[in-house]
């Protein structure tokens, strides 16, 4: 049995960057991911860089000519993920599905097995398939992956899940030209977000053609010729609807059910997500687990904050955890993008403080008028007693962009008077933070 420094289950962003590290360090890895079409993980093929790939050209490109240009940039990331790795002696790249058999030990494809002293779990998520009668069977079903394969805009697409991914895949397939419906079970969308935001946000994807059916439960899909038949309850009462393509966007899972975790101490919640402590270790010390399937936040910068995280514990002073991460912002790339760091008002006054709002509408915005991007509204949530800022919303052109700096201002305990007076570059979307920080009452 051939024995390694470490082995690394999956290829995704922390993965791939700890490998590197590690071979650095003159140790000697396995690195394992079951396809051959996931070297560099789920962002570069099948999540966020194709996503944001068809998204930056909705508005200039046909949809198949998108296609393809997404598939050319994604080919090209992933064999510049491998052959970054491939090419450093200390590091095995092998393709195959492995499976534990015991604390120190994996075996590939139920065949070769290979041990190691430290063994990372890197694999990821999955997109949950909802117990919807007929889902299995019905063709034209599609996950978010599966739906960026696709050549051909469905011409009426069904998605199933007002959530962000359902929003993003929503406002993008609109904007292509697809008549889109979603079904939310919920009465408005976005629930964790303040309701001014969420009815901003519905009315932005309203205009762009989104059609809601709220309070919504499917209950059965089917075909009819090459048509997916949608039946449904919406307030208690029933309907049925066809569909070009139905997409599935009711939220994602810790890839666990196939790892043979049984086989060791390593331990699971009830949504099969790995336990791990403050260093991102399981039960086992040496067994450790970074990115989505240890569940929290499922990003990328996540993940990549996770590899930092094991390499100060095994290289460094051992002072960087999942507690000190600071704030977090993340951003939902509807057009425009939404953005957000911190609490939202409804959670500030959950949470007992004491709070001071700002709240300007982006059409307020000159660089925003001259890129004719005027919807949206930003919105600023303050600590009445100390200055601090608690929370921030952008739902603008490039708040993907702008958020960071409010998460910087945050993280550093800044005031939000040293926004309201900091000097941004004119015409420029970030200048927006003056007004928006000025506005604070």
């Amino acid at each position: 049995m051939k024995h390694y420094d470490a082995i690394i289950i999956g290829f995704g962003k922390g993965g791939k960057t700890l490998a590197g590290e590690l071979a650095k360090h003159e140790k000697k890895v396995a690195l394992i991911e079951k396809s051959n079409q996931m070297y560099g993980g789920t962002c570069i093929n099948e999540g966020c860089i194709p996503s944001k790939s068809l998204i930056v050209q909705a508005d200039k490109k046909e949809y198949e000519e998108a296609i393809e240009q997404k598939e050319k940039l994604i080919n090209k990331l992933r064999q510049k993920n491998y052959d970054k790795l491939a090419q450093k002696e200390l590091i095995d790249i092998i393709d195959g599905t492995a499976r534990f058999i015991d604390n120190h030990t994996v075996e590939i494809d139920h065949q070769e097995q290979i041990s190691a002293d430290y063994i990372f779990i890197n694999t990821g998520s999955k997109s949950i398939i909802p117990p919807i009668q007929g889902i299995q069977e019905a063709k034209h079903i599609y996950t978010s992956a599966s739906m960026m394969k696709e050549t051909q805009l469905p011409q009426h697409l069904a998605i199933i899940g007002g959530g962000y991914i359902g929003l993003e895949f929503a406002s993008m397939y609109a904007r292509y030209g697809s008549q889109v419906t979603v079904f939310e079970f919920n009465e408005r969308l976005v629930g964790r977000e303040d309701e001014d935001v969420a009815l901003e946000i519905q009315h932005i994807l309203e205009n762009q053609g989104v059609q809601f059916k709220f309070s919504s439960r499917v209950q059965e899909v089917s075909n009819q010729n090459e048509k997916v038949v949608v039946q449904y309850s919406q307030n208690d009462v029933g309907y049925i609807d066809h569909f070009d393509a139905v997409l599935l966007a009711t939220g994602r899972a810790a890839n666990t059910d196939d790892l043979g975790l049984e086989n060791t101490d390593v331990k699971v919640d009830q949504r099969g997500q790995v336990i791990v402590n403050e260093y991102l270790q399981t039960d086992v010390p040496h067994i450790y687990a970074m990115g989505d399937v240890k569940g929290g936040l499922q990003f990328t910068y996540i993940s990549l904050d996770d590899y930092r995280i094991v390499k100060d514990y095994l290289f460094g002073k051992q002072e960087r955890t999942v507690n000190n991460r600071g704030h977090i912002p993340y951003s939902v790339f509807i057009s425009p993008p939404f953005s957000r760091v911190g609490l939202s008002e409804q959670e500030a006054l959950q949470q007992g403080y004491e709070i001071k709002v700002a709240k300007i509408p982006t059409a307020s915005i000159p660089r925003a008028n001259v890129d004719g991007k005027p919807e949206g509204l930003l919105k600023a949530i303050v600590d009445k007693n100390t200055d601090q800022i608690l929370g921030c919303v952008l739902l603008c052109e490039r708040s993907e962009e702008m958020i960071n700096f409010v998460q910087l201002a945050m993280n550093l305990h800044l005031k939000y008077q040293d926004i309201a007076s900091h000097i941004f570059t004119h015409p420029s979307m970030s200048e927006a933070l003056n007004d928006l920080f000025n506005a604070v009452q």
